[in-house]
């Protein structure tokens, strides 16, 4: 099962391809795309839609794993990261990708162990669960790598708990 994990923002979007086969995770490509700051939003959403499509069409994942929103205290955030989230729902949408999205608790929970965990955990443990030589940059990318890590774990246990039933 090929995953594509997303770390949405518009300033950067993180995205991060693993394959999980036989309980094994391998890293086929990570890294970000970046928009223009003072650029018209628009634009922004657009170049992003138009990275994300490439991306889909070279690679053709079976699924794609998202970070739900999270509400902070900084609603103009949350606003960027929801307009971004829905470049990846439409685009995933367009391509017939089933969507499956976590929370930063569900990631950290199923990368570390531990719901709690420091961003240095989750970095860490991303690299040596994926045998990469060093930690992902940016932050962004390590986290897409853990969103789909999330995914490949969850959908693994789901997949054992229904042979059971």
């Amino acid at each position: 099962m090929i995953i594509l994990g997303i770390d949405p923002g518009t300033a950067i979007m993180g995205y991060g391809l693993i394959e999980e086969s036989h309980g094994r995770l391998t890293a086929l490509t990570y890294a970000s795309w970046r928009t223009r700051a003072g650029s018209p939003l628009p634009s922004r959403l657009l170049s992003l839609h138009d990275s994300f499509n490439r991306l889909l069409e070279q690679y053709t994942p079976d699924c794609v794993a998202v970070e739900e929103l999270f509400f902070n205290r900084n609603t103009t955030t949350a606003l960027s990261v929801g307009q971004a989230r829905g470049i990846v729902l439409l685009a995933a949408a367009q391509h017939g990708l089933p969507v499956y999205e976590y929370t930063p608790l569900q990631v950290k929970q199923a990368v570390v162990g531990y719901g709690k965990a420091e961003k240095v955990q989750v970095q860490q443990m991303v690299r040596s669960l994926l045998g990469l030589a060093a930690v992902p940059k940016p932050d962004d990318t390590a986290d897409a790598l853990a969103i789909a890590i999330c995914h490949a774990h969850s959908f693994t246990w789901q997949r054992r708990m229904g042979e059971l039933q």
